[in-house]
C-alpha cells in the first residue's frame, strides 16, 4: 500500500489587520492540506507593523506556520521587471520546499500558483461568505467591529483614563461610563493590593501596583467593546510614589511614558471627602489635582476636567467621550 503524500499549502497576505475573512481563508486552507504556511507581507511604511500582524496570526492559528521575512518585495508587477521571480524565491525560501497549493481570495493567486509550480485553490473570491476588507476596517474599525477577531480588537480600542485625586468619584464614574457605553471598566489595582494590607503602604508596593494595573488593563482589553474605561493609570502611580516617598522606580516611569490613552477625564475636588482605609491625603486633594493637571499637560496627554455634581460630572464626561468618537 502506497503511503499518502503529505500536502503543503501557502497563504500570502498583508493581513492589515487580520479579519474574519482572513480567518475563513486560513481555516479553509488548514482543513484542505496537511501543513500550511502563512506568509505575512509588509512594508515599513504601512500603518500596522508586520511583526504585530504576524504575532496576531500566530496566536489565532498556533498549529500553523506563520512567517514574516525581514524583506520588502515589490507590491505590483510594474514595480520591477523580475517581480514574479522575486516573489517565487521569497515564498519558496519561506516554505523551505515545494508548495502543493496556493489559497487566495483574489485572482492573483492563479498567477502566483503558476509561478511557484502549485495548484491554485480559490476561496470566496466573490466575498459572499465574509463581506469585509482590511481597507474598510482601517477606515472605520468601530463600524466593522464584529469582523475583528478578539486578539486584534485591543489594537483598535479607544482607551479613556479616569484620573485625579482621591475621593473624587473616579471608580463610580468609570463604572457608570462603562455601563453607559456597554463595555468594560478596568478597576484600580492599587485598591485590590492595599485592602489586603489594611491600607498600609510602602515604596515596595509601588512596583506590584504598577504591574497589576497594567495586567488588569491588558487582560480586560480583550473583553471590551470599542471603548475601554480605565480607573487610573501609571502616570498616577508615578505621582503617588513621588508624593508619598520622594522617589519612583525608573521602570514605572518608562511604562507610564509608553502607555497611551485617547482621553483623560480629570476629576475635580469639588465633592465631599469620604473616609476610606486606602485614602491618605484628605487635606491635599487640591494640590494633588494641580499635580495631576501639570503632569498631563507636561506629557501632552489629551484631558478634560469634570466637575460639579455627580450627574454633572457624568454628563460632562459623556460629552467628552462622544466628541472623541465623533473625531
Amino acid at each position: 500500500m502506497t503511503e499518502k503524500k503529505r500536502t503543503r499549502g501557502l497563504v500570502l497576505g498583508k493581513f492589515m489587520p487580520p479579519h474574519n475573512g482572513h480567518a475563513y481563508l486560513i481555516d479553509f486552507a488548514r482543513h484542505y492540506v496537511d501543513s500550511l504556511t502563512v506568509y505575512v507581507d509588509s512594508l515599513a511604511t504601512q500603518p500596522i507593523p508586520g511583526a504585530v500582524r504576524a504575532s496576531w496570526l500566530r496566536q489565532m492559528f498556533p498549529d500553523t506556520t506563520v512567517v514574516h521575512p525581514d524583506i520588502e518585495n515589490p507590491q505590483y508587477p510594474n514595480e520591477h521587471p523580475d517581480f514574479w521571480q522575486i516573489w517565487r524565491n521569497s515564498l519558496l525560501s519561506a516554505t523551505e520546499g515545494p508548495v502543493d497549493y496556493i489559497f487566495a481570495s483574489e485572482e492573483y493567486g492563479l498567477k502566483l500558483a503558476e509561478v511557484i509550480g502549485a495548484t491554485f485553490v480559490p476561496v470566496d473570491i466573490s466575498r459572499e461568505s465574509v463581506q469585509i476588507s482590511a481597507t474598510k476596517i482601517r477606515e472605520d474599525a468601530f463600524a466593522n467591529w464584529s469582523y475583528l477577531p478578539q486578539i486584534v480588537r485591543p489594537y483598535f480600542l479607544k482607551r479613556i483614563c479616569i484620573f485625579g485625586p482621591e475621593s473624587t468619584g473616579k471608580s463610580t464614574l468609570t463604572a457608570n461610563l462603562a455601563r453607559h457605553y456597554k463595555t468594560i471598566a478596568v478597576p484600580e489595582y492599587a485598591r485590590t493590593h492595599l485592602e489586603l494590607r489594611n491600607g498600609e503602604i510602602s515604596v515596595e508596593d509601588m512596583l506590584p501596583i504598577a504591574r497589576g494595573q497594567m495586567a488588569n488593563e491588558d487582560a480586560l482589553a480583550f473583553q471590551a467593546e470599542r471603548l475601554l474605561f480605565c480607573d487610573t493609570d501609571l502616570i498616577a502611580t508615578t505621582i503617588w510614589s513621588d508624593w508619598l516617598f520622594g522617589e519612583c522606580d525608573a521602570w514605572i516611569e518608562s511604562q507610564a511614558d509608553e502607555r497611551k490613552y485617547d482621553l483623560y477625564l480629570l476629576t475635580d475636588v469639588d465633592v465631599p471627602w469620604i473616609e476610606d482605609k486606602v485614602r491618605y491625603l484628605p487635606e491635599e486633594r487640591k494640590s494633588f489635582f494641580e499635580r495631576c493637571e501639570k503632569e498631563l499637560t507636561k506629557r501632552q496627554r489629551p484631558f478634560h476636567v469634570v466637575s460639579g455634581s455627580w450627574e454633572e460630572r457624568f454628563q460632562s464626561a459623556t460629552r467628552a467621550v462622544d466628541q472623541l468618537l465623533d473625531r
